[in-house]
């Protein structure tokens, strides 16, 4: 479907479009940048190929979508602190982002998204998968939406980030900054596109509003198998110069950890985001 010279193509039926005809290297114009936008807020992450791009030009492109968040606890690429490093050297054998999650819901104010650019990637493997939290949302039952549309849920980075862990030395650190507890709903509308969309996530997500651990357990289980399911989802495979923009109020993501013994080195510029209700 072209739009203002710019080629949109769905990679899945729920989520995800790959954005061709631009060079991100050169000022996004306003036209371009309408295109971009819409199709975030409606497919959840949208890819670019074949895009070389500079540290300074990759925040020139994050500067035009938002304010850029500058990130507590991970490295960042000298000289640049607005750019978080998502690394992983052919010795280490955990990395980053290696289960289902939305970055940031810990926060009062979770972050818009999050662009992420692949500056070197395994010869195979190292894919990010996607889920689309309207699809979630909407194939629920009547009487499930229901009962979720009352509650709000507790997030916090304290059980990630506040903890030292070994292999993550030098990627990840400042676990004394890991602070943050928020309460969300559990059902949020889009503020873009006017969806609603499920917000819960098995990363920072610890049970419901009034409700103990033990109590939301069984509920959040049930979601988290239900939200991943395959048709609500797509796949990334990553190429040098390839870049995702995803939608953390309408998307997980999962970073594969299937390259061991190869390097990735990925440069992620996230954004400030706003109050969800």
């Amino acid at each position: 479907m072209p739009s203002n010279s710019l080629e949109v193509r769905p990679v899945s039926g729920a989520v995800g479009a790959e954005i061709r005809g631009i060079d991100l290297a050169e000022p996004i114009i306003d036209e371009m940048l309408s295109t971009i936008r819409r199709t975030l807020a409606d497919r959840g992450v949208v890819f670019f190929r074949d895009q070389w791009l500079t540290p300074e030009q990759h925040i020139a492109v994050a500067l035009r979508f938002g304010n850029i968040n500058v990130n507590r606890f991970f490295a960042h690429a000298d000289g640049y602190p607005e750019i978080a490093l998502v690394a992983k050297e052919p010795h280490q054998t955990k990395n980053i982002g290696g289960g289902w999650h939305t970055d940031h819901s810990y926060d009062e104010q979770p972050a818009l998204g999050s662009i992420l650019y692949a500056r070197e990637v395994p010869r195979s493997g190292g894919d990010t998968l996607f889920a689309s939290m309207y699809a979630a949302y909407e194939a629920l039952s009547d009487g499930l939406k229901q009962t979720l549309e009352g509650l709000r849920a507790r997030h916090s980075s304290r059980h990630v980030f506040g903890v030292e862990r070994g292999d993550m030395k030098g990627r990840i650190g400042s676990p004394e900054l890991a602070t943050q507890d928020a309460i969300h709903p559990v059902v949020i509308t889009h503020p873009e596109s006017g969806r609603k969309a499920l917000y819960v996530n098995p990363g920072f997500t610890l049970g419901f509003a009034g409700w103990t651990d033990d109590e939301s357990r069984p509920l959040l289980d049930y979601l988290y198998r239900h939200a991943v399911r395959p048709e609500f989802t797509c796949r990334f495979q990553w190429q040098k110069g390839s870049l995702a923009f995803w939608d953390n109020r309408a998307t997980w993501h999962y970073a594969a950890n299937d390259y061991h013994g190869e390097h990735r080195l990925m440069h992620r510029i996230t954004l400030d985001g706003g109050q969800l209700s």
